[in-house]
């Protein structure tokens, strides 16, 4: 259950990030006259925001798990000692 939420929120986060991007390149296109250009530069920027964002909160939880496994076991060989 608890993974389904994280994974719920992440998705949200990408989502909301590329909302932002898009939603200010509209709005810099309506201010601009120009149609196309802001809203893809917002997109992208939203996309790389968002997928940035998503490598650094998932980073911890894979080299969580495989420091835990390491300290697990450098923890054991301390208390043998």
């Amino acid at each position: 259950m608890l993974l389904a939420l994280r994974l719920t929120g992440l998705g949200w986060y990408i989502a909301i990030c590329i909302v932002i991007g898009v939603v200010g390149g509209l709005g810099l296109d309506k201010l601009t006259g120009t149609v196309p250009l802001f809203t893809l530069l917002g997109t992208v920027l939203g996309s790389i925001v968002a997928f940035w964002g998503l490598y650094k909160m998932v980073q911890p939880v894979l080299y969580g798990m495989k420091s835990g496994k390491s300290g697990k076991s450098t923890g054991d060989n301390q208390g043998e000692q």
